[in-house]
């Protein structure tokens, strides 16, 4: 495999950066629609179980029939990377939109009302105290959005676009097991760093959950 690498280094790098792409841009986007989204869901109570019906249909959708059926809706090419990035976008829009929901709905009512009491206005409230307190919630489902787009990026290499999936595919087809071996041992360690990244940083802005933890202990 050491021999695989030294011989192929240029190659796996740029699947690596590539695989970083398809997977985390999908993320980032997903998370700035699913926080309006989830807070709508909240705001408008008749509109809570709608979402978490939308929401786990959508997620219920092959990831390789999405990626073959996006470039008829787009219009874009099938080997264009932008088919990836729309279908693991609506993959964590729709994991994340009911975690940010359910996240806001875990604030305590009283929390809200003595905000509310101290002169909050709605969006700061939302801003200073709502979302804060819900960040642990939504971190956590960040976290599963994260890992689950960088597994399903892979799939991509089936339709040409994969990053670390297009080793795979090389290796099937060559009967080599090299590139199969380096290929899910980077995709691994990639979806460990990544969610290490994010426990720091919810470690990092929530340090009242940790003492909070203590205190249960």
């Amino acid at each position: 495999m050491i021999q695989y690498l030294q011989n192929n280094y240029e190659t796996v790098l740029t699947a690596l950066q590539q695989h970083i792409w398809l997977a985390l841009v999908p993320v980032l986007l997903g998370f700035l629609i699913a926080l309006p989204i989830g807070y709508l869901g909240v705001r408008f109570t008749w509109l809570y179980h709608p979402l978490v019906n939308t929401c786990g249909v959508l997620y219920s959708i092959p990831s390789l029939a999405l990626f073959v059926f996006l470039p008829v809706l787009l219009g874009t090419k099938v080997l264009s990377p932008i088919n990836i990035v729309v279908a693991l976008t609506i993959y964590t829009v729709a994991l994340l939109a009911r975690t940010v929901a359910d996240g806001l709905k875990s604030v305590d009512p009283t929390v809200t009302q003595a905000a509310t009491a101290m002169g909050y206005r709605r969006v700061r409230r939302l801003i200073d105290v709502e979302l804060p307190v819900a960040l642990p919630v939504i971190l956590a489902g960040l976290r599963v959005a994260t890992v689950a787009n960088i597994s399903l990026v892979s799939v991509g290499a089936l339709i040409g676009v994969g990053g670390l999936g297009q080793l795979f595919t090389r290796g099937f087809q060559l009967f080599y097991l090299e590139p199969i071996l380096v290929g899910i041992i980077l995709s691994v360690l990639l979806a460990g760093i990544a969610d290490l990244v994010i426990v720091l940083i919810q470690r990092a802005v929530t340090p009242w959950a940790r003492f909070q933890r203590g205190g249960t202990a």
